[in-house]
Formats: structure tokens, sequence, C-alpha cells
């Protein structure tokens, strides 16, 4: 699987986690690559809480452009933390986005994390 930090986030944090092989449905993945993907999303939940501590997490995956998939041919999971009071709203009425850190400084507070997680999971 991939993992990468948006590059334009919804929140502080939020994830894109998508599958090796180039899919557009989650019906196109083997039951191996689904489970490896679900486990991929599972730990990086629990990297997330531990460097972040958000209140809780939206995760979903929007499957054809008609759902608002940016990427129609490109299955990815959306893993966005949330806090309790976010303006998470703003997005949506005015396109503006408010990150309280810069991706860059996220990106390399996390990194070792999601290092490890990427040599254990190819060690199983």
């Amino acid at each position: 699987a991939v993992i990468l930090l948006n590059r334009f986030p919804y929140a502080n944090g939020h994830l894109l986690i998508a599958p090796a092989r180039h899919v557009g449905d989650l019906a196109d993945l083997t039951t191996d690559e689904s489970a490896i993907l679900m486990e991929h999303v599972r730990r990086s939940v629990e990297i997330l809480k531990k460097h972040l501590r958000p209140d809780g997490f939206n995760i979903g995956v929007n499957i054809g452009s008609v759902a608002g998939a940016g990427l129609a041919d490109h299955l990815h999971f959306h893993v966005v933390p949330r806090w309790h009071g976010d303006h998470n709203f703003m997005t949506v009425i005015s396109e503006i986005r408010t990150i309280p850190q810069h991706v860059d400084e996220t990106f390399a507070m996390m990194l070792p994390d999601f290092l490890k997680l990427l040599q254990d999971i190819h060690h199983e």
C-alpha cells in the first residue's frame, strides 16, 4: 500500500492510503489486498493518535466522480483526524482550510513510525 499526507488536507494529518496496485473500485481488490489496505488504515490511525491526539476520525473512500472522487480511477482511503470544535466546515462553505501545523512538520514528526509500519507489514 501507499500512504501519503494529503497535499490539500481537510485537517492536520489528513492521510491518503491506496493499494499498491492501481484499481478504481473496492470490488477490484483481491482478498489479500483488501486485508493489507485495511491493516494500513488501522495502523495509520494508531500513529495519528500517538502524534496528534485527535478526538475522532473520518475514514472513507469516494468511488466514482459522482461520489466526489478527484481521482476516479484510483482507489484510496481518506483518514482525517478530527477534534472537538475543529473548523472543518470552512472548507465546504468558503474553500478555506485551517491547518495548525505545516504539512512538512507533520510529515517529519510521523515519518519514523510510518517507516516502521511499512517494514513490519513487509516482514509479516
